[in-house]
């Protein structure tokens, strides 16, 4: 399992796990702030970290395994003020959307409470589920297909 609480270089890790990985290059300082001060709160740490190394991590087949935080903002952004949508789902703001299966389904941290775990939003049914104690055991259960929404 990835490293739980130790230093982590999250590129040499997810290559170890998927040889086939894409890293584009780091996020920039501005391109993180941006993306906070457009969600109205901060990165958790783990994400920051990660985003740092590279602006996202895409697998073999282009899903977006940890989008860029350029994405994160409009994809967050774009779903809690989509008029149409907060008639057919519970509200998008406690989430921190940060991926995506390739289903439609979407991969988030909760946003209002300093929690580490990931949830996976169902999208055909609305459901929040719990997916994986933080970002470490996500990046290992998704590339090895014990998380394979």
């Amino acid at each position: 399992m990835l490293g739980e609480g130790g230093p982590t270089v999250w590129t040499d890790v997810v290559a170890a796990l998927s040889g086939d990985a894409d890293f584009p290059p780091p996020a920039s300082e501005s391109s993180l702030a941006h993306c906070a001060t457009v969600l109205g709160h901060p990165l958790p740490t783990d994400l920051v970290a990660l985003l740092r190394e590279t602006d996202g991590i895409e697998d073999e087949y282009g899903d977006g395994l940890v989008w860029s935080a350029e994405a994160m903002a409009t994809g967050n952004q774009r779903l809690r003020e989509d008029p149409d949508l907060a008639t057919l789902y519970m509200p998008f703001d406690p989430l921190l959307f940060f991926a995506d299966a390739g289903n439609g389904d979407l991969f988030a941290f909760l946003s209002t409470i300093d929690r580490p775990d990931v949830f996976v939003w169902n999208h055909e049914n609305d459901s929040r589920t719990w997916a994986a104690p933080n970002l470490a055991t996500y990046l290992d259960w998704r590339l090895t297909g014990r998380i394979d929404s």
